[in-house]
């Protein structure tokens, strides 16, 4: 059960070229869009590691967007395509690990396409309010903590050794 104020969080990792510059345009447009995602500007979707991904939930996004251009209109050519094609693998690794893959969301928008960037934004964070807030991070992170005493211990003996 979500808090009554929950506000979802959301991480975009946007296209520098295209989704970046179509959500510049949705600004400068004056259009209205809800205020929870924040934006990652990358040259391109294609070099979005998902460690990338898997950090943003461990530090607490509710849901992920990754955005990038339209297939055939990637400023590298292919950088699209090697994204969507590492996104569907992805996707199943995710429940791997224990994220629900449906707080992850992909699209594409291009640079004059502000209206649709709106559209996708507000969605995103439309779908991830109804699923509620991701708390498995807190999990995800528990599974990585060293227990003080070890932490003091190892400290102690890298003290020793300097």
């Amino acid at each position: 059960m979500s808090e009554p104020n929950w506000s979802p969080k959301i991480v975009a990792f946007v296209c520098n070229w295209c989704t970046y510059t179509g959500a510049d345009l949705a600004g400068t447009s004056r259009l209205k869009q809800e205020a929870n995602a924040r934006l990652i500007r990358v040259p391109c979707t294609g070099r979005i590691d998902p460690v990338f991904i898997i950090k943003a939930f461990e530090s607490g996004a509710d849901g992920v967007l990754v955005s990038g251009c339209h297939p055939f209109d990637c400023h590298y050519n292919t950088g699209n395509f090697h994204a969507r094609r590492r996104w569907t693998l992805f996707r199943s690794l995710l429940d791997f690990v224990g994220i629900d893959p449906t707080r992850l969301h992909f699209s594409w928008v291009s640079a004059s396409e502000g209206k649709k960037w709106v559209d996708v934004v507000n969605g995103v964070i439309e779908e991830v309010r109804r699923q509620g807030p991701f708390e498995q991070y807190r999990m995800i992170n528990s599974q990585f903590q060293f227990p003080a005493e070890l932490a003091v211990a190892e400290r102690k003996e890298a003290a020793l050794h300097a």
